[in-house]
């Protein structure tokens, strides 16, 4: 049998829905909703594993974040033993993480349920464990939790009986079924990519530490102060080499009033830190840049941040908009021909080379500073052009891979979020077919 065509809505409590839904309270279409064993924990991993908090902090059950508890009796066991299909809801929690699900699907085996969360046994001959799950998480993103929940300092609750009165949703069982399948295999696509992405960060961080401390295919070292490097490398302080350190502008220089809403760009730590030159729209006016021409950015710079976050480094890319480094912010300009910009910086972000003669030399005040003769002394391992440049291509192949990941799984994560909120309302219906029976 196919689903209508066109779907005839009704009014209730809870919006519009599909007519041939129904509106109904959540403890309704559950077995068991109630809080869990209260048990001394212990973390060694003696006794049973019971769940804690942080078990389903990012929504899913993690094992190696459950806690254990000893002697149990058989009557506990029986009581608040997990089953399939079984879903734990985060009842108390700050208001940011407050109405976090958990399905649990059997592992690991067995697994108690343990105080505060929620243990929410779907009836499976009227509700499907999955489509609840997609349900609540809906109603999770559209803040209903927030809502009912009471506020507390640095904490929210919700009760078990106000929540059990809840109203939801509940399209027949074929089609909850057929929804569960659809968001589900999003799902599983979701999951591979997140294999994916893992798969690819270790390979980086494998590659990193080879890399820009091994160099390719070298077969004899030298020690020097910065550890074992090939020995065609050299080590540098960056003052020897670059063309140019300049730090951004103080305070005097570069005063509130002088800044305007249009005229040549100031680039913030912003830029650095999210990797994005378009961000921002503080700007100075010709004449000011006049003065301050000497910290005016191009394409190939390395941007060092140097004060607040501490350490972190772009390339300036061809193409950016005319402007000036604000006071967070450094200019490192080199010689191509010697440093491959790209390769420094690697260096900064991705070795512990820089980083920890950085902690060791910023500024101990509140606000932790780099000033330009800190950053002249920095020492850097330097290999042949060539290499430096291989260096810098092999790595950033590898972060051009993890980007179109990432952005594979921001797609999928926002078909699954169109997804449920058309199917988990009726929105769109889904095309249902039963068996005849004879």
């Amino acid at each position: 049998m196919q689903a209508q065509a066109k779907t005839k809505f009704k009014k209730t409590p809870i919006g519009e829905i599909p007519e041939d839904w129904e509106v109904v309270r959540l403890k309704d279409v559950l077995l068991i909703l109630r809080n869990g064993l209260t048990a001394r924990q212990n973390k060694e991993g003696v006794g049973y594993p019971i769940t804690r908090i942080e078990t389903i902090a990012m929504e899913r059950i993690d094992p190696s974040k459950v806690g254990f508890v000893e002697n149990v009796s058989p009557k506990d066991l029986e009581k608040y033993r997990l089953y399939p299909g079984d879903i734990l809801f985060s009842h108390i929690n700050s208001l940011t993480h407050i109405g976090k699900t958990a399905i649990y699907e059997g592992k690991p085996n067995p697994l108690l349920h343990g105080m505060n969360l929620l243990l929410l046994r779907p009836d499976s001959k009227k509700i499907k464990p999955w489509y609840l799950l997609w349900l609540l998480k809906l109603y999770r993103e559209r803040g209903i939790f927030k809502n009912i929940a009471k506020k507390a300092v640095n904490q929210a609750s919700i009760n078990q009986t106000e929540l059990g009165k809840l109203k939801i949703p509940l399209p027949p069982l074929p089609e909850q079924k057929k929804i569960t399948e659809i968001l589900r295999t999003v799902d599983e696509a979701i999951e591979k990519t997140d294999g994916a992405i893992e798969r690819t960060e270790r390979l980086k961080k494998g590659l990193m530490q080879r890399l820009l401390t091994r160099g390719i295919k070298h077969e004899r070292f030298k020690k020097t102060e910065l550890g074992e490097i090939p020995e065609e490398w050299r080590v540098v302080r960056l003052g020897e080499i670059a063309q140019k350190i300049k730090t951004g502008p103080f305070g005097s220089q570069l005063r509130k009033s002088e800044l305007t809403d249009r005229g040549i760009k100031v680039y913030t730590q912003d830029n650095v830190l999210r990797r994005d030159f378009s961000l921002g729209n503080i700007y100075i006016s010709p004449e000011k840049f006049k003065q301050l021409k000497s910290m005016e950015v191009k394409p190939g710079d390395i941007l060092l941040t140097i004060r607040g976050t501490v350490g972190k480094a772009i390339v300036v890319p061809e193409g950016v908009e005319k402007g000036i480094i604000h006071t967070n912010l450094a200019i490192i300009r080199v010689n191509p021909e010697i440093l491959w910009p790209e390769y420094l910086e690697r260096i900064i972000n991705d070795s512990k080379i820089i980083p920890w003669q950085i902690n060791a030399a910023r500024s101990s005040t509140t606000l932790p500073a780099l000033y330009a003769g800190t950053i002249k002394r920095l020492k850097l391992p330097l290999p042949p052009l060539s290499e430096q440049k291989q260096i810098a291509e092999i790595l950033s192949t590898v972060d051009r891979k993890l980007e179109l990941l990432r952005q594979r799984r921001e797609k999928l994560e926002r078909v699954k979020r169109g997804l449920m909120k058309d199917l988990l309302t009726g929105r769109k219906r889904v095309l249902v077919t039963t068996e005849k029976h004879k």
